[in-house]
């Protein structure tokens, strides 16, 4: 009689850690399973390096006698007769338009930059070549240069520019994009040369 209670004792708490173990590996399980899944659909936003323009910039019309082009909306902008300029933080585009009685070409072109900014401070040449637009060929000269100083910081950053100079009829309009070196502005760069119209 003693062997068969000692029998079911055990059998008892056996079947007792059995159990447990079981609502154990459930509960684990159902941890697991409420967890985030291990891939994830959501992207971190897209944060630009200094001077990046946004891909969300609107553009709109810029009128000047003879020509036009299109400019960032919203930029702070200063205007002329002879051309003008738009600057927001970082960047910048002027825009400068003056007689001349022959086209440019790509070594007067690298002579008239040497004359307005090789003595500018961290002035380093880059190269000049000829490029098509839709309003015609254009002499882009690149050079980087120092920007503005800041106010608070008292320093500057290295500038990339973009100097392109189209002609018609005695007339020389040169469009200069300024932005720090590494910022991403292939696309709104191309918008704004793309963009340049001679008018009657």
């Amino acid at each position: 009689m003693t062997g068969a209670r000692l029998f079911i004792h055990r059998t008892a708490s056996l079947t007792a850690v059995t159990a447990i173990a079981v609502v154990s590996i459930a509960g684990c399980a159902s941890s697991e399973s409420s967890g985030p899944p291990e891939s994830s659909s959501v992207t971190a936003p897209d944060v630009g390096g200094p001077g990046d323009i946004p891909d969300t910039q609107a553009f709109v019309a810029a009128a000047f006698p003879g020509f036009t082009l299109t400019v960032p909306e919203g930029w702070s902008s200063t205007r002329s007769a002879e051309g003008g300029a738009f600057t927001d933080k970082l960047n910048s585009i002027t825009v400068d338009a003056r007689p001349a009685t022959t086209p440019p070409t790509e070594s007067s072109v690298q002579q008239d930059v040497d004359a307005r900014v090789s003595t500018a401070p961290g002035y380093t040449p880059g190269s000049v070549t000829t490029v098509t637009r839709p309003a015609g060929n254009a002499v882009l000269a690149t050079y980087r240069i120092d920007g503005p100083v800041n106010p608070v910081t008292g320093k500057s950053v290295t500038d990339e520019v973009e100097r392109y100079t189209f002609f018609r009829e005695g007339r020389l309009v040169t469009i200069t994009l300024s932005a720090p070196v590494g910022a991403d502005n292939v696309d709104p760069w191309r918008t704004v040369t793309d963009s340049f119209r001679w008018t009657p």
